[in-house]
């Protein structure tokens, strides 16, 4: 029978390893002296990466509409839209705030507060996205309302 001093061949903790704290599974830490039950944050973390995306997809939707769509016969069609702007929208407003709910939580021990935060970000992020983001609206330039 091995000692139990012992810890036998191989590799292994030794004497001079140094044991980590642990951190019940209930709680989460910021790095900061304060913690939180983890089932709180990681629902508010999960409903806002919902919201955004929800968010981002019914400001995506009436705007790419018509590029998708294509007009007549299908001449302007643009499925870049689908591609590439829609992953990249589905992505920042996602990000956005859960991003903002992070940093924000860091300074304010009240998750509400953090989750205004991060909810006035994402309108502030969607309102921008409004005004840069405008895919092609109406068919090429040669094809007027006739005569």
């Amino acid at each position: 029978m091995r000692d139990q001093a012992d810890p036998g061949p191989g590799p292994g903790p030794g004497p001079e390893a140094k044991a980590e704290p642990e951190v019940a599974p209930e709680t989460e830490t910021d790095g900061d002296t304060h913690s939180r039950p983890a089932s709180r944050t990681g629902a508010i973390r999960r409903v806002l990466a919902g919201i955004g995306a929800a968010a981002g997809l019914l400001v995506w939707a009436p705007r790419a509409a018509f590029s998708i769509d294509g007009g007549f016969e299908g001449h302007a069609r643009d499925l870049s839209v689908v591609f590439v702007d829609l992953p990249l929208i589905l992505i920042g407003s996602v990000l956005i705030p859960l991003t903002t709910w992070k940093l924000t939580s860091r300074w304010v021990r009240d998750p509400w507060i953090a989750t205004a935060v991060s909810l006035a970000a994402l309108g502030l992020g969607l309102w921008a996205l409004t005004e840069w983001w405008t895919p092609r609206q109406r068919p090429d330039p040669g094809y007027g309302p006739g005569l």
